[in-house]
């Protein structure tokens, strides 16, 4: 069993519970480990406009908001090997956990990885 760090448990101040739950509860069922990105959880208009023009995020922060912005979006990568992971099918693993989670715990979640205009492998949101 997978426990998150000090680091990414602050990553997710901010965050809806409901979301927290969700990643709480993926971390334990996963097969594989995952943790939060910087800026993964809440941010800030700042912090969402600098991801916006390096071309991380299709959203501004300021015309165009974030749901990071309103705490109901969470970034994650896998952690394979030590390391930081953003491969695709370790993603989906984890991607894999989170939903089965949000099913459980009757929580309404999207999943970038499943978008077609724009996949976000690390990204979950609420849906309602």
């Amino acid at each position: 069993m997978f426990t998150f760090s000090k680091r990414s448990l602050e990553r997710m101040r901010g965050v809806d519970q409901r979301l927290q739950e969700v990643a709480h509860r993926a971390l334990q069922i996963t097969k594989i480990d995952f943790g939060i990105p910087e800026f993964g959880g809440r941010r800030l208009a700042e912090e969402q406009y600098k991801l916006y023009v390096a071309g991380k995020s299709k959203a501004d922060g300021y015309l165009k908001r974030s749901n990071h912005q309103d705490g109901r979006a969470l970034d994650v990568y896998a952690y394979v090997d030590n390391r930081a992971s953003w491969e695709r099918e370790h993603l989906a693993m984890v991607a894999a956990a989170m939903l089965q989670a949000a099913g459980e715990l009757g929580v309404r979640l999207r999943w970038g990885g499943l978008w077609r205009s724009f996949e976000d492998l690390p990204h979950f949101e609420l849906v309602d």
